[in-house]
């Protein structure tokens, strides 16, 4: 389980295709302390399994159902992407529930930077149209933010200058896919009114 407030931007050091996934090594230094064989980083948003480290950097195994579900197929040598360790029991949890587990992918829209923030529009896609709701929360590429606008097929998020020099927010450009994890709750909450 993560918290969504990305620890560092690490980058894509290489990418080894195998049979159906793929092997990504990611170049980093905070997300490394400490890592054994096993851990969990979430990178981008999607939970991956920590199979080798070094000093600056991890490798992990990306099977094909994470690909479909991801950007992470999109990915070229020296994409920055987020980086959050695993939450331990006696963190704080400053964002939300984030497991790892990427929903869908949608498309930045529109971009309007502001003097004090930025206000991003994305597509919404339609299997997860239900689950976003205006001031609820959501994950976008790993990063915990809060949805302050939703409308006929978008969704926008507010961005205060913090989140855009700490992540990679401060750089995507219309057109830029990320990775969108929806609010846990609202999908158990469904399922048990479904029930």
């Amino acid at each position: 389980m993560f918290t969504g407030l990305v620890e560092e931007v690490g980058s894509v050091a290489s990418i080894e295709p195998l049979d159906d996934a793929v092997r990504i090594r990611i170049g980093a230094e905070t997300v490394l302390a400490g890592v054994e064989f096993g851990d969990s980083i979430a990178v981008d948003g999607v939970c991956l399994t920590v199979v080798e480290a070094t000093e600056n950097s991890f490798t992990a195994d990306v099977m094909l159902e994470t690909l479909r579900r991801s950007r992470i197929g999109e990915y070229k040598e020296a994409t920055l992407v987020n980086l959050e360790r695993a939450l331990a029991v006696g963190d704080r949890l400053g964002g939300h529930i984030v497991q790892g587990h990427v929903d869908a992918v949608a498309t930045l829209q529109h971009r309007s930077p502001g003097e004090h923030w930025d206000v991003l529009r994305f597509s919404l896609p339609e299997k997860v149209r239900k689950y976003v709701v205006e001031k609820g929360s959501i994950t976008i590429s790993g990063i915990s933010l809060t949805v302050s606008a939703v409308g006929d097929g978008w969704f926008e998020v507010s961005l205060i200058p913090a989140t855009l020099q700490a992540t990679t927010a401060g750089s995507w450009k219309s057109g830029d896919s990320v990775n969108i994890e929806v609010d846990i709750i609202a999908k158990y909450v469904e399922n048990m009114v479904r029930h």
